[in-house]
This record gives structure tokens, sequence and C-alpha cells, in this order.
């Protein structure tokens, strides 16, 4: 029996590792092409490595799936643009962008860096709308539809102390999410937020 995404392509923002991962990995099983997105930072943003988003990639084509690996930075204009690009260029169309990137660098307000703040804010939601951006553009050329799909977090909505920056930030999803949904509904785009 075919999987429900079978015919699918999706991108997914920070797929090698975590919550991320395992959105891939169940697409994947499900029958969608997946472009595996992953800069390979550390929980704080730093460094690179490609090692997970390849190793993803790697178990979906073992289990006889179809997978990309990107590395890009999706808080950079040109590399989600290029992100989405990869889908389309590879297999000619996105049906799903599914945004799950982020990083934490958690301290109290009173002990916030700019430099903290800025980081979690550009990579979270930046990155958000930098890839939004690009895929509701093809969307709204294709009419075909699509879905967007963006994850938040009880820490926006509730308040985590020790989280200025990722609350402010998972606030601001929650927000574009609904404002997309608004926009793009006309087009057949569904946005939702997890």
């Amino acid at each position: 029996m075919p999987g429900k995404l079978e015919g699918k392509t999706a991108v997914i923002t920070g797929s090698g590792r975590g919550i991320g991962r395992e959105v891939a990995l169940l697409f994947a099983k499900q029958g969608a092409k997946v472009v595996v997105n992953d800069l390979g930072v550390s929980v704080d943003g730093e460094g690179k490595d490609n090692s997970p988003a390849t190793q993803v990639v790697n178990e979906i084509k073992a289990a006889g799936g179809e997978a990309i690996a990107n590395f890009g930075d999706i808080s950079e204009m040109d590399q989600a643009e290029e992100l989405i690009r990869t889908a389309l260029d590879s297999w000619g169309k996105l049906d799903i962008l599914v945004n799950v990137a982020g990083i934490l660098r958690d301290r109290m307000i009173f002990n916030m860096t700019a430099e903290d703040w800025d980081a979690v804010i550009k990579v979270h939601l930046r990155g958000t709308y930098a890839t939004t951006r690009f895929a509701s553009i093809h969307w709204r050329q294709a009419r075909q539809g699509g879905r967007l799909i963006n994850f938040t977090s009880g820490s926006g909505l509730f308040g985590a102390p020790g989280q200025p920056n990722y609350a402010a930030a998972k606030m601001g999803i929650w927000g574009l999410t609904l404002s997309c949904a608004r926009a793009l509904g006309r087009y057949g785009v569904t946005a939702n937020s997890i």
C-alpha cells in the first residue's frame, strides 16, 4: 500500500538531528522525496558538520527512499533560496516545507547578550521567513497548492523564564504562520504551526 505522501516532495530544515530528523524519516517512510537540510551546528549554533544531514539521507536511501542533503544556513537569504531550488531542480516541484531548524542560547534576560539574542532570532525567525518566502514564491506561481508546517514551542506560548530569545522567536513564528495562512490560502497553501 502506498504511503500517504507518495509522489510528494518535501524540504525539512534542521533535519539532521532531533525532531527534524524524525520528521524526515517519517516523511520518507510515507513516500515523500526529502531534501534534508542541516547546517550541522552544536545546540548553541557553533561549528559546522555535514555528517548529520548525510547520515539521514543515507538512512532514507537504505530504506528505499529518495533524499538529498543540503548543508545551507537557512538564515542567509541566498542559501535559503538555494535550499528551495534544490527540491525544484531535483524533482520539479515542492509540496511541503517543514521549518524545524533552531538553536538555543538560554540565559535570563538580565544576563542575555545582544549576540545571544540575535543568533537565536536569526536562525528561528529569519530562517523560517527566508525559506517560507522562497517556497511561497513558487507556490504562488505554480498554483498547485502546498503545505507549510512551522515548529513553535510552549516556551513562546507560556514564556519560559530562561529563554527570552527563544520564546520571542517562537511566538514570532506563530504570528508568521497565521499571516501566511491568510495570505497563501488563495493559492491552495495551508500553513500550520506545531
